[in-house]
């Protein structure tokens, strides 16, 4: 009887042994498998173990429990790791102790921007979308030494801004339309300034090209504030920025019916003769040139429009409201056609 007994402790003891063994040695050796974890903020030496196996990196989340409340090595960090099933229990715990890429925190808000929303517009949308009120947003925009310290950090984008007279909002135009995700810690700075910074990157491609065409990045967005509201498809910006140019090199007016809005403060589906008449810089009706600066936030659809034009004979462009459709014409009697023909006729 002894001689079983010391034999069943000896198998017990193999046993116990080949398992831990096998519990703390890798799951495939050869395994060239990479799997990204996250261990979240405040987890247990237990709840690691767990989502170590559930993952397949170890062989048994109670030997992992075991090995690292004997080794003591438990100053285990939160974050992302890389790991594969060829390490074993040793290496990962020392991974562990490391430090993954941290977690960064959830965002509190998202704040999406629509193209072609001007400052008033984004201030609601602030107002109703975050913790930032419509007063703060406004008097921030309007702040001079926020404003002139975002000319010292973006020359290339607001230099032409800082400089030029009669605009509404300097910022106007150069916020850019995306969705931004807010921080806890995130400041109303940090938000404007995040679209300024993303509108600096979309138009520091173009920089040589707006030379070359000797204009600025201020007219640049004007022409491209225009054209977002006025074109949808890449077709219709690029041709209705072809017909802003030749107006321009021909002397005319550029008569855009989203400026005469602007310059009356208020959206309108149509404009009347009498809205025609606002006495304001930005009513390319009434004022030639390209117009005191840009009415909203233009894409960057409507930007690389505004920098590549069509190259095309019209002067004349008029859209159906109703369909979408637009409709060119290189001569004003031929505008008047298609208007009697598309647009009167459809009323």
């Amino acid at each position: 009887m002894g001689i079983i007994f010391l034999v069943a402790i000896s198998i017990l003891v193999f046993m116990g042994y080949r398992y831990i063994t096998q519990g703390l040695n890798p799951i495939d050796a050869e395994s060239e498998e990479v799997i990204e974890i996250e261990i979240p903020s405040g987890s247990t030496r237990r709840d690691i173990a767990n989502i170590l196996e559930k993952n397949e990196l170890i062989n048994s989340s109670l030997i992992f429990d075991f090995y690292v409340r004997f080794s003591e090595e438990t100053h285990f960090q939160a974050g992302t790791y890389l790991m594969s099933p060829s390490m074993s229990v040793k290496e990962i715990v020392s991974y562990l102790n490391e430090g993954g890429t941290p977690i960064m925190d959830q965002p509190i808000f998202s704040l999406t921007i629509p193209e072609g929303f001007n400052i008033e517009e984004i201030a609601e949308r602030m107002d109703e979308k975050t913790d930032f009120s419509r007063d703060e947003f406004m008097d921030l925009i309007q702040n001079d030494e926020f404003v002139e310290q975002m000319g010292e950090k973006y020359p290339d984008l607001l230099k032409d801004a800082l400089a030029a007279e009669e605009t509404r909002y300097v910022l106007e135009g150069y916020l850019f339309p995306a969705t931004y995700d807010i921080f806890e810690e995130t400041t109303l700075e940090d938000t404007v300034e995040q679209m300024i910074s993303r509108m600096n990157q979309v138009v520091q491609p173009y920089l040589e090209v707006i030379s070359e065409r000797n204009l600025n990045v201020h007219e640049i967005l004007t022409l491209a504030s225009y054209i977002e509201k006025e074109g949808v498809s890449e077709e219709d910006r690029e041709l209705i920025s072809g017909v802003f140019y030749n107006r321009l090199e021909e002397g005319m007016l550029l008569q855009t019916d989203p400026s005469v809005s602007y310059a009356l403060g208020e959206h309108r589906e149509s404009t009347t003769y009498k809205d025609l008449e606002v006495d304001s810089p930005y009513n390319t009706y009434k004022y030639s040139g390209i117009g005191a600066g840009p009415i909203g936030s233009p894409s960057k659809g409507a930007i690389e429009a505004s920098v590549y034009p069509a190259e095309t004979d019209y002067l004349y462009f008029l859209a159906d409201i109703h369909t979408g459709n637009i409709y060119y014409a290189e001569d004003y009697d031929e505008h008047l056609r298609l208007k009697e023909e598309y647009i009167d006729n459809n009323q």
